[in-house]
């Protein structure tokens, strides 16, 4: 397949790697879908975000323990998400350490409540499209677009161990091992995120709040609403350490205060940019349709590298903007009360002169470069039960030539697998 060049580039971000931030410092990257790091202490060692499965937390502690022998004794998660705190039994080795969180430690994808009815299945069936579990590498899946397309899934989620010391305040000075670490609570891309600050080395470890793309404010996956403002003013608190070297929870670390100050304040204003033209277009009654279709960033972030469409969506995150802060209703009362997919796809089939008809356009525009012309029209086939073969063949292909026009790994993952799927 032929995935999009910038796609495979970006696959670079992920290439294994220990890389040393200062002294006693240093993130393995390209080891599983997330970083990890350690700080080397007097007498122990600190482990920042654990990976997603226990047999890439064996790999990266492998890698690690070339390093030091040095016990580890402290494990801090940046944030809940599963793709940093599921190896933790592996880098606590059989012994009791410490592990701590914020206070609103929450993970969505862990130690769900089966007492209340959650969409937790829908959930954990579009996480593995749009990341594409069961995708081969690197024909299909070339990377996460936050990770590499190839790592281990042995013992997915299996290595979570809960927090033992939950931090309340908004900031927080401790010590450990003779490492002298600030705590600050950092909402982004999750509200329970915490960064760390090594004052002395001026390392700033700060969880998913920036990694090498557009950030992923809406993930297709399935989320709550993620508080674009929160994470805009983040980039602010981010710049106010005045970092010489930024370690993300996912690509490579950026070094030199006056990158970092870049990067950052362009994340800012991406994030703010977006806000402040769909929250215009919303006042201006428009609906998140049109808005998806119009709103872009300007040419001086568009170009940049660090803010290209690897992860995150700008048309995404402005349908999540407009549902997080008004809902599903876009303000045109046609909307109120639409007809059944099943009902307006008979009537649509019946004014287009029948079933033929509607395949025959559908083959047409899957032919003449309209795959997603292709794939509405299909669906509405889909939808009827009629010549059923035929519409799965065409939105089959569409979505093929779609991802391999994507710059998105997810979107690319999920059209892979999805088409898989209808196979």
């Amino acid at each position: 397949m032929a995935a999009h060049p910038s796609l495979i580039e970006h696959s670079n971000e992920f290439r294994k790697d220990i890389v040393e931030l200062a002294s006693g410092v240093y993130t393995a990257v390209g080891y599983a879908a997330s970083t990890q790091h350690m700080i080397v202490g007097e007498d122990a060692v600190i482990i920042i975000d654990t990976s997603e499965s226990t047999k890439a937390a064996e790999n990266v502690l492998a890698e690690f323990r070339k390093i030091t022998d040095k016990p580890i004794t402290t494990i801090i998660y940046t944030h809940s998400h599963r793709d940093h705190i599921s190896g933790a039994s592996v880098f606590a080795e059989g012994r009791e350490v410490e592990i701590i969180a914020a206070h609103n430690f929450h993970s969505d994808l862990v130690a769900v409540d089966a007492s209340h009815p959650s969409p937790n299945k829908a959930m954990m069936a579009r996480t593995k499209r749009q990341f594409g579990i069961g995708l081969s590498f690197p024909d299909e899946r070339v990377n996460l677009g936050c990770g590499p397309g190839d790592r281990p899934m042995q013992g997915m989620g299996a290595g979570f161990v809960p927090p033992n010391l939950l931090i309340a305040e908004d900031q927080l000075e401790i010590t450990r091992a003779g490492v002298t670490m600030t705590l600050t609570k950092a909402p982004g891309e999750t509200p329970d995120h915490m960064i760390v600050w090594l004052a002395d080395r001026k390392v700033l470890i700060c969880g998913d709040n920036y990694y090498k793309s557009f950030p992923n404010l809406y993930a297709i996956r399935g989320t709550s609403y993620r508080n674009f403002d929160a994470w805009a003013d983040t980039m602010d608190l981010l710049m106010g350490f005045g970092a010489e070297v930024l370690a993300p929870g996912h690509t490579r670390p950026v070094f030199g205060v006056d990158n970092i100050t870049a990067v950052l304040t362009d994340y800012r204003d991406a994030i703010r940019h977006v806000v402040a033209e769909t929250a215009n277009g919303m006042n201006e009654g428009l609906g998140p349709d049109d808005l998806a279709h119009s709103v872009t960033l300007p040419p001086h972030l568009a170009s940049k590298p660090h803010l290209q469409e690897f992860y995150g969506k700008v048309a995404w995150s402005v349908r999540a903007y407009f549902s997080g802060t008004l809902g599903w209703f876009d303000g045109n009362p046609t909307n109120l009360n639409r007809l059944a997919p099943k009902d307006e796809a008979e009537k649509f089939i019946s004014l287009a002169g029948g079933a033929a008809n509607v395949l025959s356009e559908a083959e047409k525009a899957q032919t003449t470069g309209q795959p997603q012309w292709a794939m509405e029209l299909a669906d509405r086939l889909l939808a009827v039960g009629e010549s059923m073969a035929e519409a799965r063949v065409v939105k089959i292909a569409a979505m093929r030539e779609l991802a391999d026009q994507e710059i998105n790994a997810t979107a690319r993952n999920y059209y892979l697998l999805s088409a898989q799927e209808l196979e």
